[in-house]
């Protein structure tokens, strides 16, 4: 008779919130920044365009 010792879930659980919290962070930032207007942007040294190409990538993109 064989024996499968299966792994527990929660091993796995930690990782994929993880990463569905930075997901969800990367998300907030993104319509954050979507919403500074160009004094604001120039503040931080970011231009208008850069702000925008930003904010326009999917939340899962996170490189």
């Amino acid at each position: 008779m064989s024996h499968v010792i299966a792994r527990p879930l929660s091993r796995h659980r930690p990782a994929s919130r993880l990463s569905l919290a930075r997901m969800l962070g990367v998300w907030h930032q993104r319509r954050c920044l979507a919403r500074l207007d160009a004094a604001q942007l120039a503040d931080i040294g970011i231009t208008p365009a850069e702000a925008a190409r930003e904010s326009a990538r999917p939340f899962w993109d996170l490189d």
